[in-house]
């Protein structure tokens, strides 16, 4: 088996980076309704040290990467306390979509760089047209409907009931690790991505 210790760099310099301002969102948006626990934690900031999850952003997606069967990898959690957030369980829906929505709008950004470089740099062009798919792939990834993924928080918001939600935490890994592995959600992720962010460089050029 050959190792792709290029794309591994790649991948984990990139996750890192978006998952920066992913937390960071999800920080600011809690505060902003009321909740002091991230602040208390230090996550409203965009030092990187402070969202790194050295085993989901760095360990796991270099493994993944080297083997070139995939990519998997997360950042570090941010605490918030429903009880405190305006709105309750609607309040937490906001700060989980605020995550996925910065990938977005990240992607956007990325996009106009990667058009840019193509035009005075075009060999520097490939590593943000390569976070273009990342973060969009990042932004969907966190979207699956199951703990800890920010996802799983639209169903506390829907109101199923804490215990199921609880059960379904127990298994959250297993059953994120099997859905990637065992079916063809991984490769839907990534196809989607990959269009995603054809259609955007395609919009700016």
């Amino acid at each position: 088996m050959t190792l792709d210790y290029e794309s591994a760099l790649v991948n984990v310099s990139l996750l890192w980076m978006l998952t920066v301002p992913h937390e960071f969102a999800h920080a600011w948006v809690a505060t902003k309704l009321g909740d002091d626990t991230p602040r208390r934690e230090g996550r409203v900031t965009l030092n990187p040290l402070a969202h790194v999850d050295w085993l989901g952003t760095v360990i796991l997606p270099a493994l993944t990467s080297l083997s070139g069967r995939g990519f998997l990898g997360w950042g570090k959690p941010v605490n918030t306390n429903p009880a405190r957030l305006k709105g309750g369980r609607n309040g937490l829906a906001l700060v989980a979509l605020a995550g996925p929505a910065s990938n977005l709008v990240f992607a956007f950004l990325l996009a106009v760089v990667t058009v840019l470089m193509v035009r005075i740099a075009p060999e520097y062009a490939a590593f943000p047209g390569k976070g273009v798919y990342l973060s969009l792939y990042l932004a969907l990834f966190n979207m699956i409907p199951v703990p800890p993924l920010d996802g799983s928080k639209l169903l506390l918001a829907a109101r199923i009931p804490v215990a199921i939600y609880l059960e379904l935490a127990r298994f959250g890994f297993i059953l994120i690790l099997v859905g990637m592995t065992a079916t063809p959600l991984g490769e839907w992720m990534s196809l989607a991505s990959l269009r995603g962010a054809q259609a955007l460089l395609g919009l700016f050029r």
